[in-house]
């Protein structure tokens, strides 16, 4: 199995309902970072899974759509499916597998960091 990965950031804001912690349900903002992971099984003729510039071009228009916005106003999110590091990775993996359309190449696993030291993974 051969994996790829590439590393991207965008800056957006969230409001969450967290009744733990009752900071979050203020207005902030995250400087957000992206890991996503592509897998397949087999190599093309040029002995690569998949172009390092196609995948970035896919993940650029993805991370547009989220990038210095207020996350809970986009349609995709809202209170049945609140922006959060969780969600987020669902749909920048969901996004971007309905856009790679290679046989055998899959988007595997996307991770959205919103601090240094925590993250969300969405595994395919």
């Amino acid at each position: 199995m051969f994996e790829l990965k590439i590393i991207t950031k965008f800056a957006a804001a969230h409001q969450l309902k967290i009744e733990e912690s009752k900071k979050c349900e203020n207005l902030h903002g995250h400087n957000w970072k992206i890991e996503v992971c592509v897998s397949g099984e087999e190599l093309d003729h040029a002995g690569l899974l998949m172009d390092f510039g196609v995948l970035k071009k896919y993940v650029a228009k993805v991370i547009e759509e989220l990038d210095h916005k207020f996350l809970n106003e986009i349609s995709i999110f809202g209170d049945k499916k609140p922006p959060s590091s969780e969600n987020i990775a669902f749909y920048i993996a969901t996004r971007l597998q309905s856009m790679v359309n290679l046989p055998g190449v899959s988007i595997s696993r996307v991770s959205a960091w919103e601090s240094d030291d925590a993250c969300a993974t969405y595994i395919l």
